[in-house]
């Protein structure tokens, strides 16, 4: 959920395409499973377990962390990560690569066998289409690039899902699903199922109030970056205002005038670089 919190939107008007919305959502098996029927029909799904809720995997202190929308195992010891992408992003396939190597570092310990890796789908719902050729679904495994026709077998799969897809490629089914996420509401059973989930999921205060403690953290988080851009620029301006032996008084004026600042502010910046 690493795009978490990304618009202003009121909690009473959230729709499926919030990620917060749809992770808590697919906390309910049966719609989980049906999803990712849908998605995968050729896989044979009978159960899914949740190893952990909204799953965070932190690989040390310097690297960077994750939450994961939905992170579920099927009966066959089959790993899904399902990500509802909110903006657009020219980083998504690095993304799943980077998503791919924590689930794998989480599924065997040092000393353990490759045999352990569980066969994975790091799938990712798209508002846009990501690869601008019209369909609904991409779908990308490792195949040998002098002959397509070898696979490497390495268990892995990532899937980008195109709301706005054009082409007649998926099943009605899943087809109906993805209409949904663009915020149309096609006749289809299970989309019913989730629209009175997602009517559901906005009762429900303790969501609410999560939702609401997420969207002001992220606001903090934001206003401290835009405060720490602002120190790294004026430091900078300070120093090359300097190197050519301007007073600090002007260098002051000159601080105030570009970056809008009080005149308490300028000086409390000017502090910073003494």
């Amino acid at each position: 959920m690493e795009n978490h919190m990304t618009d202003n939107t009121a909690w009473e008007e959230l729709q499926i395409s919030n990620d917060f919305i749809f992770g808590k959502i697919m906390q309910d098996p049966k719609l989980c499973k049906g999803l990712l029927q849908r998605i995968l029909p050729d896989l044979k799904i009978d159960r899914i377990e949740y190893p952990e809720t909204q799953k965070a995997i932190r690989p040390d202190i310097d690297a960077k962390s994750v939450r994961l929308d939905v992170y579920v195992e099927d009966d066959k010891n089959t790993v899904y990560d399902i990500e509802m992408q909110v903006g657009t992003s020219k980083e998504l396939p690095k993304r799943t690569r980077y998503y791919q190597s924590l689930l794998d570092m989480q599924m065997i310990d040092k000393g353990e066998p490759y045999k352990r890796l569980k066969p994975s789908y790091i799938i990712f719902i798209c508002p846009f289409d990501q690869f601008g050729m019209g369909r609904h679904i991409y779908t990308f495994e490792n195949t040998c690039k002098e002959d397509n026709s070898i696979f490497l077998k390495d268990g892995t799969t990532k899937i980008f899902l195109n709301a706005k897809g054009t082409m007649d490629d998926v099943s009605p089914e899943l087809k109906a699903f993805l209409d949904y996420v663009s915020g149309k509401k096609p006749a289809d059973p299970f989309v019913d199922e989730l629209e009175e989930a997602v009517k559901n999921a906005r009762k429900n205060r303790e969501w609410r109030h999560e939702y609401m403690t997420l969207l002001m953290r992220d606001q903090e988080n934001k206003e401290i970056g835009r405060e720490e851009g602002m120190a790294i620029g004026i430091s900078g301006m300070v120093s090359s205002l300097r190197d050519f032996n301007i007073p600090d008084i002007d260098i002051l004026q000159k601080i105030q005038e570009k970056y809008n600042l009080s005149l308490e502010d300028a000086e409390r910046y000017m502090k910073m670089n003494a």
